[in-house]
């Protein structure tokens, strides 16, 4: 019996098939990625990964909504182990974004691919909002203490994650010239913050 052709046997097939799909997407690409390739590397018959993924796409989606899942608790760890207050966590976020987007490239092309496609699963969709729902919860938090100004919340946020992703961007392809990534980050973070600070009424005039 061929590998291809061996029988399902793996409890967690699952689990294995995402991690294949994710190894072979930073090697070759979304192209690389079919079910029947990763049924044969992961040594089981090539209908079994049907138990899990009715088709590719669900396998695509499957991984993006892991990759979200992810990134997420990446983001949630970094402001949680930051210190107490608005600015570092909006700086630890920062920097916890950009290093997730430099290691996983072709899989945060495909998260945001994905939730952005026409018809994107829901399950996609509600967890790429949650990386955001972050970020807007540490400015809606900063505005309420008044360490920032007003503003929309959801705009402030999607406005930040639009500049740390031009960062991680500009740095995946070498155009930061010689300019350290977390060095980058930082003085995006402070400018970035300083910005949101508080109108006084000399700035009105």
């Amino acid at each position: 019996m061929s590998v291809a052709e061996q029988p399902y046997h793996h409890g967690s097939l699952r689990q294995v098939l995402l991690a294949r799909a994710e190894s072979t997407l930073e090697q070759d690409g979304v192209d690389g990625i079919s079910l029947r390739r990763l049924a044969r590397e992961a040594g089981v018959s090539h209908a079994a990964p049907s138990k899990h993924f009715r088709d590719r796409q669900a396998l695509l989606d499957a991984l993006a909504e892991s990759g979200f899942v992810r990134l997420t608790a990446a983001l949630a760890r970094a402001v949680e182990e930051a210190d107490p207050h608005a600015r570092a966590r909006f700086g630890a976020l920062a920097g916890a974004y950009v290093s997730f987007a430099l290691a996983h490239r072709e899989l945060l092309a495909l998260m945001y691919g994905n939730k952005h496609a026409p018809g994107a699963a829901p399950r996609v969709v509600e967890a790429g909002h949650a990386a955001m729902d972050l970020t807007v919860r540490i400015v809606t938090e900063a505005q309420a203490a008044g360490d920032i100004g007003g503003g929309d919340a959801s705009r402030i946020a999607l406005v930040a994650f639009a500049t740390f992703h031009g960062i991680a961007t500009l740095a995946a392809g070498g155009m930061l010239d010689g300019a350290p990534v977390d060095e980058v980050v930082t003085a995006a973070s402070d400018t970035f913050w300083r910005g949101l600070g508080p109108r006084t009424e000399a700035d009105s005039r």
